[in-house]
């Protein structure tokens, strides 16, 4: 079978595409004929050498989000057969014509399903979701800032948040055609957040109090003013640092009762498995329904991997950029 890794840190150049041995299912894990995989900012950035959310060491082979049809199971597998189809985040060696997960973190998805639309469930959607219900505590009615909005884990957001009831969303990105995306999926008010005065324009939109709930995925001087707009007794998720620049937070910036909650999804994973149940079913009816819909920028064959890397840093796509074996 096929499989990308990199030998060094650098440019998307170093990434190869070569032959390995198909993978064997262990204990509780199973066999996944790969029908997409979804490309995420963080591989992008380990790959540059970046230790963003896990680590960066080499050889290296990028993790992704990873949609297809169960092939095999491991000893003491019993909530899926052989046929399913599923989708699930994959640590390490996710582009790939075959990988093996963990079948305690898959998501079942329905048979009809886009492949490459489901890519988005594991990490873009799960993250979203959680990020504002139980980070955010989002309540019917709040105003939601979304930084960066335009990108995989952003445009659901925007939705999702809308979904859940929120008042107005603004939502942040840093093109005319990001901005025009981001109103087409129901932003409110779309911001450039490269304009000198784009925390004006998000205290003008708001009445001069802030958000209630914002997510912030910048970092840098972005982190800083996102902070300075949460309302009192509003809440920041920050859940990535695509800049890779993260300033520290002046603790007398939270004295109007603000609250900073970070924000990691294998923490979810790992300790609040009944909240990660019930926010698949949410979310797989938010996308069922119509309410929420997973925007692919790209479709491109695993040979493409370096351009799906390209795509990413030049910060060029609207929604997410997928892989197709």
């Amino acid at each position: 079978m096929r499989i990308v890794r990199h030998y060094e840190h650098g440019a998307p150049s170093v990434l190869r595409v070569e032959e390995a041995e198909k993978p064997q299912p262990g204990p509780g894990h199973v066999l996944i004929r790969s029908e997409a995989i979804g490309v995420t900012f963080a591989e992008v950035q380990r790959r540059q050498g970046i230790p963003i959310g896990g680590h960066a060491g080499l050889p290296g082979a990028p993790g992704g989000d990873v949609a297809g049809t169960v092939e095999a199971l491991g000893e003491g597998v019993t909530n899926v057969k052989v046929g399913d189809r599923v989708v699930v985040d994959v640590d390490h060696s996710a582009y790939a014509d075959y990988v093996t997960a963990d079948a305690a973190w898959l998501i079942t998805i329905p048979q009809d399903m886009d492949a490459a639309e489901a890519t988005l469930l594991p990490s873009p959607a799960q993250t979203a979701y959680h990020a504002l219900k139980e980070a955010g505590q989002l309540k019917p009615g709040e105003t939601v800032l979304i930084d960066a909005a335009s990108g995989g884990v952003g445009h659901l957001a925007v939705q999702i948040a809308k979904a859940m009831g929120a008042g107005k969303v603004i939502a942040t990105a840093s093109t005319a055609a990001k901005l025009d995306f981001v109103r087409a999926l129901g932003a409110d008010v779309a911001i450039n957040y490269t304009d000198p005065d784009w925390d004006d324009q998000v205290r003008a939109a708001t009445d001069g109090r802030g958000a209630d709930v914002v997510l912030e995925t910048v970092g840098g001087d972005i982190l800083t003013k996102s902070v300075a707009l949460t309302a009192q007794f509003g809440r920041l998720v920050f859940y990535g640092s695509a800049s890779g620049d993260i300033q520290p937070v002046n603790p007398l910036m939270l004295s109007r009762m603000k609250t900073v909650a970070g924000f990691a999804l294998y923490a979810m994973l790992y300790n609040r498995p009944e909240a990660i149940a019930a926010g698949q079913r949410d979310l797989l009816e938010m996308i069922r329904s119509g309410r929420v819909k997973p925007v692919v920028h790209e479709r491109l064959p695993l040979e493409d991997a370096v351009k799906s890397h390209e795509l990413m840093e030049a910060r060029a796509q609207l929604g997410k950029v997928v892989l197709v074996p």
